[in-house]
């Protein structure tokens, strides 16, 4: 049933109600003559773009927030990143479920974030209005992107050192005399950045990212993490700019354009192409505390980086100071692009969030050592606070850039990982000071060559042309403690002596872990806070050594030579079977993290892995598209002399774990009460005999379309061309019996049955004849049916014969929540269908 209504504008309660600062927020409450308008501060851009009937995007910012001062208190960089996940995932959950509530009873669909306690939803001015009035809003904005710094390519390589030799950025800031004089390149440390992804395999960059497993292969779950979706369903990582290559080579890249050029690197692509979303900078400040596997699933806060890098910015940013200061209370130092939008003279053109006051904003200069015109002067258009905090190279940067190349570039986004690879220089030299914010900030501070230009306020010490001054790693170095001691060795084969590269080295001290891969001679080195430590070491193919009780003193460096003893390989043979317990042919069957080349089972269904180190792994096995309802398995597997599995995989489940799928024998209903719709793009109402519960919501009534969706959230029409699920683009909360461009004419029909008796009825809505209206000769005729009982939902079909139409060759199945995050996609445009399927979606309730 389709729904409109007239025009009409804001009443002037409203608007008053809704008045805005020149950040873009209302500070503190309306005034009285606000009567009964919104209590909250409400964005001037959203009220302009659902003024007048319209629809938006827009983030409801929450009023509670975490107690994050437990985290602090830890010491160890695990324990602090995982207090300060677990207490923001706590606030989030308790906080948001009266607003979720509320939102599920006007059936619009929400996304839930943490990090920022924020809730992402689409609607109109009603719906502002309505939140605006709830006492645990704080404020409503709508959803806004950022650039990646305005970066130009440089008109010539002067100042740069295409030979291997540093670039000038990085003997500019003294980082060179940091590697000679403290034999200290970042080891230990791990940073990330914030951007448009990395090319891993650049030459620069592949030998020390953390998901290189030293033999050719790479685990990317973990080290890696797409929040656009732009690098598509492969899940390996993509720069699709070249921005972010650019960024983490000054920062982590060998050859000599990187500043720490032995720390680890991990990324989170949180910027589509040359801007980033508010949703994926939030997801992606989310995995930085909280990385996860490449699907966004199984958080380890443990392995969170030390530092992230951020060379994006524009305007007045809305909650991402929430998750600057969530990053610090975990220990994560990070550095901010103060902005390209100086013209070199005007002040106040600093941008969020490097001009927000919690954030580390990074100025411009080039090789001369003037200020660059671009780059952005204080005092802070957002909060008035001094910016920025330091400056330093940032025109003219050569660096790594996708296709095995380099480039230079001009930005403030160029000097931000200046610094970030500066701070991993002085956490490797000085592992005091990891997890120290505040004493880190001041001594780079401190350590900055002062530089005095006041024309926009401040002194020679800090103003807000150059902040402290011109960032000096070497200065800051020799002002840290000095109490690491140098832990160094190589490590060989025992049977011959050879020297053993990519070997993980990690030192436990106190719940506190540090760890190094050794390099191509077999030697490793790091730098370690006194204590006593256990030092374990592994490598593939080898028996794990473990050296214990070993108690580094101050002034007095050790050499811990280890010598790793082979151990003998075995074929690890078996079968895979679908869910039905048939063999399951073109399934992937791989150890991850493991140098073994994935394999894929025959028609009979069976695989062998020829030869696996004795040890123990996790044997993964993935259905190859269409997946159907065969789900991963993913389980242990022990190697200590010839295996043979057999697996039989589980049922699909979406990610969050509410629906699974499973194939069941076809019952068909017919139906008997018509719903009336007819023609194309067609749409109505049908109200449910009993209340069907759908992704966590009661309904008592659906829009049924003749495209063959069921819709929970909204009537909606033009809905002929289908997508793969869950998608974030509407329609969303739908049930897709079989989502195609499908024509109801005089021959076809939609109608519904109840069978069965009160408590376990089954109420079925059927497509009879629908005709394609790319081939209007072709029919189908399928079903979607609830029941009363389970609350399971069961998709099936007649007529799927051996046209490809039929089968399914451009329609969707499937069911997706309400806000396109999540679902159980059963197939896209894939010819799959026959009338022997029938599609079983459960509740976890219900199982």
């Amino acid at each position: 049933m389709h729904l409109s209504r007239s025009p009409r504008r804001r009443t002037a309660a409203w608007v008053a109600g809704a008045a805005l600062t020149a950040a873009g927020l209302l500070i503190g409450p309306p005034s009285a003559a606000a009567g009964t308008g919104p209590s909250v501060s409400v964005d001037a851009a959203l009220l302009d773009a659902v003024d007048g009937g319209g629809e938006a995007s827009f983030f409801v910012v929450l009023k509670d927030r975490a107690d994050l001062s437990a985290a602090r208190g830890k010491r160890a960089h695990a324990a602090r990143t995982k207090s300060a996940f677990t207490e923001l995932r706590a606030e989030a959950d308790s906080s948001q479920r009266s607003l979720n509530s509320f939102l599920d009873r006007k059936r619009v669909g929400h996304q839930n974030f943490w990090i920022a306690n924020t809730v992402k939803v689409t609607g109109d001015e009603d719906l502002v209005r309505e939140l605006a009035e709830r006492s645990d809003v704080a404020g409503i904005v709508k959803e806004q992107h950022y650039r990646l710094g305005d970066v130009e390519a440089a008109p010539s390589t002067a100042g740069t050192d295409a030979d291997g030799g540093p670039e000038w950025g990085v003997k500019d800031i003294k980082a060179d005399q940091v590697w000679k004089d403290y034999d200290d390149r970042g080891e230990g440390v791990v940073i990330a950045n914030i951007d448009s992804g990395v090319q891993y395999d650049h030459p620069d960059l592949v030998a020390n990212y953390r998901g290189n497993n030293g033999d050719d292969t790479f685990t990317h779950d973990y080290n890696w993490y797409d929040a656009t979706g732009e690098c598509g369903t492969g899940g390996d990582p993509c720069d699709n700019n070249g921005h972010g290559t650019h960024t983490m080579g000054t920062m982590a890249g060998r050859g000599g354009v990187g500043v720490a050029p032995n720390a680890t690197w991990i990324a989170a692509k949180g910027c589509e192409t040359s801007s980033c979303s508010d949703e994926s900078l939030l997801r992606a400040g989310q995995w930085i505390l909280a990385p996860t596997d490449r699907d966004g699933q199984n958080p380890r806060p443990d392995l969170a980086p030390n530092i992230v890098n951020n060379s994006w910015g524009g305007g007045a940013t809305t909650f991402y100071q929430d998750i600057i200061e969530a990053w610090n209370s975990a220990g994560i130092f990070e550095a901010f692009a103060a902005g390209n939008e100086g013209d070199g003279a005007t002040c106040g053109t600093t941008e969020a969030p490097g001009a927000q006051a919690p954030a580390y904003g990074v100025g411009a200069y080039d090789v001369n050592g003037r200020i660059a015109d671009f780059s952005g002067f204080g005092p802070s258009p957002v909060d008035g606070s001094a910016k920025p905090n330091i400056s330093a190279p940032g025109v003219n940067v050569r660096s790594s850039w996708p296709g095995s190349a380099y480039k230079a570039l001009d930005g403030t986004s160029m000097a931000t990982p200046h610094v970030a690879g500066a701070v991993a220089l002085l956490w490797s030299a000085a592992p005091s000071l990891i997890g120290d914010i505040d004493r880190t900030r001041t001594l780079l501070d401190e350590g900055a060559l002062d530089v005095e230009d006041t024309h926009c306020g401040g002194t020679a010490g800090m103003n807000n042309v150059w902040g402290e001054g011109k960032l000096d790693i070497l200065a800051s170095l020799d002002k840290a403690p000095h109490t690491a001691v140098t832990v160094s060795g190589e490590v060989t084969d025992k049977a011959t002596g050879a020297a053993l590269p990519g070997v993980t080295v990690k030192a436990t001290h106190d719940a506190t872990t540090r760890s190094v891969t050794t390099g191509p001679d077999g030697s490793y080195r790091l730098s370690l806070s006194p204590g006593t430590y256990t030092f374990s070491l592994s490598a593939y193919g080898y028996a794990t050594g473990t050296v214990s009780g070993v108690e580094l003193i101050t002034g007095e460096p050790v050499t811990q030579d280890v010598e790793l003893a082979p151990i003998a390989s075995h074929a690890v043979t078996g079968t895979v079977l679908d869910v039905t317990g048939k063999p399951l042919a073109k399934a992937v069957v791989s150890l991850p993290g493991a140098p073994v080349d994935a394999v894929t089972t025959d028609a009979k269904g069976r695989f062998a892995l020829p030869k696996v180190a004795e040890g123990a792994y996790t044997l993964r096995v993935t259905p190859v598209a269409p997946v159907m309802c065969n789900g991963a398995h993913n389980g242990a597997l022990k190697v200590d002399g010839a295996e043979t599995a057999q697996v039989k995989l589980p049922n699909r489940t979406d990610a969050g774990g509410t629906y699974s799928c499973a194939p069941v024998t076809s019952s068909w209903i017919k139906g008997s009460t018509d719903t009336g719709l007819t023609g194309d793009e067609d749409a109505t109402t049908v109200y449910l005999p009993f209340p069907v519960r759908y992704y966590g919501v009661t309904y008592t009534s659906a829009s049924v379309t003749t495209n063959g969706l069921v819709n929970f959230v909204q009537p909606h029409l033009g809905d002929y061309a289908n997508t793969a699920l869950p998608a974030a683009a509407r329609p969303n909360g739908v049930v897709a019996a079989f989502w195609d461009d499908l024509v109801l004419d005089k021959r076809s029909s939609v109608k519904t049955a109840v069978t069965g008796k009160a408590g376990s009825r089954k109420f079925a809505i059927v497509w009879n004849k629908a005709s394609f209206a790319a081939e209007p000769s072709v029919r189908i005729s399928f079903q979607a049916v609830f029941d009363e009982a389970t609350g399971a939902i069961t998709l099936q079909y007649r007529g799927a014969g051996s046209s490809i139409l039929q089968r399914g060759g451009s329609a969707t199945t499937g069911i997706e929540n309400q806000a396109g995050t999540d679902g159980l996609g059963h197939s896209f445009d894939e010819a799959v269908l026959s009338d022997t399927t029938a599609l079983h979606f459960t509740p976890k309730d219900a199982r």
